[in-house]
């Protein structure tokens, strides 16, 4: 395997504890640029270390590792990691105190960060950035609030407290998934608002966040009909024309995972993942799905990820002056806010 291969579009996922062969050969894939990691590749901190290493060692540059660890239903490792609490409690002690939430979320962020930039994981797709309207089961407390204003501010938080660890976020899921009541993962939701009404509510906190330096969005599997007949992440309306063009995002768009159900109107995976790159994303997801991974890999036709973008996404935990005394801080900060 050339040691300089460049990273490309696509990022995989892995099956157990550490890689096999056929995983270490998917992985040296010119078209494949990065891992993400769930609960079942967790046994314990010292074997997920490993894990990242052995993933680290295959490439050069390096693959990116990444995972979802949002905190409350969506941490994928709990033994020896802090457990994150859903962002809806944080929202709830806005209502009560809003600088303490904003400090609270903040440390939340550095720990968060800190703890997986030490176990070999450059980033987590998170925040949350979904407006919680009452309709939808799937995104529920992972949401903030229903304000998003407040989400704004308290996501500008968690996302300050990442950086600062070495961090960079992903917000999700553009432009919102919170309107519908369908689970992309296993339905093709339909949000029938305007143009309008999605910029006044769902828009802020992007509007308000991208300035400030997100590094990365994750598009919804949601279709907006009155905006385009394509769900978010296979529409070049809501990626080049509203999120790169109007609101000046320059950062790393992922698309969701392209096995979910949502993802289904595109095609076959190739068609999934051709029409996503096409639309604008820089990485498509592929998950749960060895053979359609494999599929995807042979048949796309795709050059390599925009190194600038790539590069913002790399964890620097190695760059963190003091970071034991303020992961400590971080964590008593949390606790003593949440229990």
């Amino acid at each position: 395997m050339r040691p300089d291969l460049a990273l490309g579009p696509v990022m995989a996922d892995v099956q157990g504890l550490s890689l096999d062969a056929a995983e270490r050969e998917l992985l040296g894939h010119p078209l494949v640029g990065g891992v993400v990691l769930f609960a079942r590749n967790f046994e314990s901190p010292a074997q997920l270390r490993r894990l990242t290493s052995e993933i680290r060692a295959l490439r050069h540059p390096e693959l990116l590792i990444a995972v979802d660890h949002e905190g409350g239903r969506v941490q994928r490792f709990k033994e020896g990691f802090t457990l994150i609490p859903a962002m809806r409690r944080i929202g709830d002690l806005a209502d009560r105190n809003t600088p303490m939430a904003c400090e609270t979320a903040q440390a939340a962020g550095c720990v968060l960060a800190m703890e997986l930039l030490s176990h070999g994981i450059d980033f987590s797709f998170a925040p949350v950035l979904d407006v919680d309207f009452g309709a939808s089961s799937v995104i529920g407390d992972r949401a903030f609030a229903a304000s998003p204003a407040l989400i704004a501010e308290l996501a500008g938080a968690l996302l300050r407290g990442m950086d600062g660890a070495g961090m960079a976020g992903v917000g999700k899921h553009f432009p919102g998934h919170g309107h519908v009541r369908a689970d992309s993962h296993v339905a093709v939701p339909v949000d029938d608002r305007d143009l309008a009404d999605i910029e006044a509510a769902d828009l802020v906190p992007y509007r308000r966040l991208i300035p400030l330096g997100l590094a990365g969005v994750m598009p919804a599997h949601v279709i907006y009909p009155r905006v385009d007949s394509k769900p978010a992440g296979f529409s070049e309306i809501w990626l080049k024309r509203i999120l790169r063009g109007k609101l000046g995002f320059e950062g790393m768009i992922f698309s969701d995972d392209l096995s979910m159900e949502g993802a289904s109107v595109a095609g076959d995976i190739v068609a999934r993942g051709e029409s996503a790159l096409a639309a604008g994303c820089d990485m498509v997801l592929v998950c749960n799905a060895p053979d359609r991974a494999s599929q995807l890999l042979e048949g796309l036709r795709a050059g390599t990820l925009p190194e600038a973008r790539a590069g913002r996404m790399r964890g620097r935990r190695a760059g963190v002056a003091g970071a034991d005394r303020q992961y400590a801080a971080a964590v008593r900060a949390l606790r003593e806010a949440l229990g």
